[in-house]
């Protein structure tokens, strides 16, 4: 008979993942990992095979959970998700800044192959969504362009968000650049 399971495997993950998203993958320790989630060293290595599985499961538990927020799929689609998105997305509080997914992206050298696959698969789900929301809107430029350009902009805000810029000064960069947007 198995033995019964003493912890959540979503709260476990949400911890793991914040000591990831804080250390970022090469400078966090199993001994980190361990103190985070309260699991031993061999509860972690009965669910997961070892600190890779661990770190790739955290990216999709992150990944599952921002894309069930639909924040670019509200009707009506639009300028307003849009902008939804580049406040909201970026914001996590005080241990977490930026997106997980984003910061991950600085160091793709010392992370496990399959997580490229997991962060290119997610920002090309983001740009058919804003693809989708800018073609709802009237726009002298094509829409892939625009979404394109929306996308490095997110991204620049979340790398951002590690440096801790103010809430006003975010809201300022954002509210300017969705005025640029509209008048594309």
């Amino acid at each position: 008979m198995g033995r019964t399971k003493l912890y959540d495997r979503e709260a476990l993950l949400d911890a793991a993942m914040t000591v990831f998203w804080q250390r970022g993958y090469a400078d966090t320790s199993l001994q980190q990992l361990e103190r985070a989630t309260g699991v031993n060293k061999s509860g972690l290595y009965s669910e997961f095979k070892d600190k890779e599985d661990l770190f790739l499961s955290s990216l999709r538990h992150y990944i599952d959970n921002r894309e069930s927020e639909g924040l670019l799929v509200h009707e009506p689609l639009g300028w307003g998700n849009v902008e939804a998105l580049l406040r909201k997305g970026p914001m996590h509080g005080v241990e977490r800044k930026g997106c997980f997914a984003i910061n991950s992206m600085r160091e793709f050298e010392s992370l496990p192959p399959q997580a490229m696959e997991i962060v290119a698969a997610s920002q090309s789900s983001m740009l058919g969504l804003l693809i989708k929301n800018i073609e709802a809107e009237k726009t002298s430029l094509p829409a892939k362009q625009i979404a394109e350009v929306v996308l490095i902009f997110f991204s620049g805000l979340c790398m951002e968000m590690n440096m801790s810029p103010s809430q006003q000064s975010i809201v300022r960069k954002v509210g300017n650049f969705m005025t640029t947007l509209k008048a594309m």
